[in-house]
C-alpha cells in the first residue's frame, strides 16, 4: 500500500507589479490556514516518509509549516518540476520515488494537482488553496500507481478544517 497526500498551497499574496509568480509568498491568511491544516493533519497522526514540494516561495513556506507541525525530521525535497508542471511530470515525479517511502506528502500548484486527481479518477473537482487529499494505491511500488489501483480516502478543506471521508 502506498499513500499520497496532495496539498495545494494556501492563499497567496496579491502579486505586485512585475513580480514573478515563483516569488509570490503566502498571505497572512494563507500562513494561518497552513498552520490550521497542519494541526488537523497532526491530530490524525500523519507521519510522511517524504515531503516533496515545489520550490516556489508559497509552497516552500507551506512545506516548512507542515513539516514543523508534523514533526518531520528529514529534509524536504524541493523539485523544480512541480512548479508549472504538466500532469505527466507529476506522475513521473511520484513514480520515481523509492519504494522504501510508503507515505508521500506532495505540496504543489493548480492546475496540475487537479489534473492529476482527474487523471487518477479519484476526485473530479478543482483542488482549492489549502486543500489536502489523501489517496491510497493498492500497490507496493510507486512505479505501478494508476487509476486502477487509486482510491480517494478523504479531503480536508481549510474553511471548515473538516475531513470528509468517502
Amino acid at each position: 500500500m502506498k499513500t499520497l497526500y496532495l496539498m495545494r498551497h494556501p492563499q497567496k499574496q496579491i502579486a505586485k507589479q512585475n513580480q514573478d509568480d515563483f516569488d509570490i509568498k503566502l498571505s497572512p491568511e494563507g500562513i494561518e490556514e497552513a498552520n490550521k491544516i497542519a494541526e488537523g493533519l497532526h491530530s490524525l497522526e500523519i507521519k510522511p516518509d517524504l515531503i516533496v514540494a515545489s520550490p516556489a516561495n508559497r509552497t516552500r513556506q507551506t512545506a516548512e509549516i507542515v513539516s514543523k507541525i508534523l514533526e518531520y525530521d528529514k529534509n524536504i525535497m524541493y523539485n523544480e518540476v512541480l512548479f508549472q508542471a504538466y500532469v505527466n511530470e507529476l506522475i513521473e515525479t511520484i513514480s520515481y520515488t523509492f519504494d522504501t517511502v510508503n507515505e508521500m506528502f506532495l505540496i504543489g500548484h493548480n492546475p496540475s494537482l487537479t489534473a492529476l486527481t482527474i487523471t487518477l479518477d479519484v476526485y473530479r473537482e478543482e483542488i482549492k488553496p489549502g486543500e489536502v487529499l489523501k489517496i491510497e494505491f493498492e500497490t507496493n511500488s510507486w512505479i505501478d500507481i494508476d487509476k486502477e489501483n487509486a482510491k480517494f480516502i478523504w479531503i480536508e478543506k481549510p474553511d471548515y478544517n473538516n475531513f470528509l471521508k468517502i
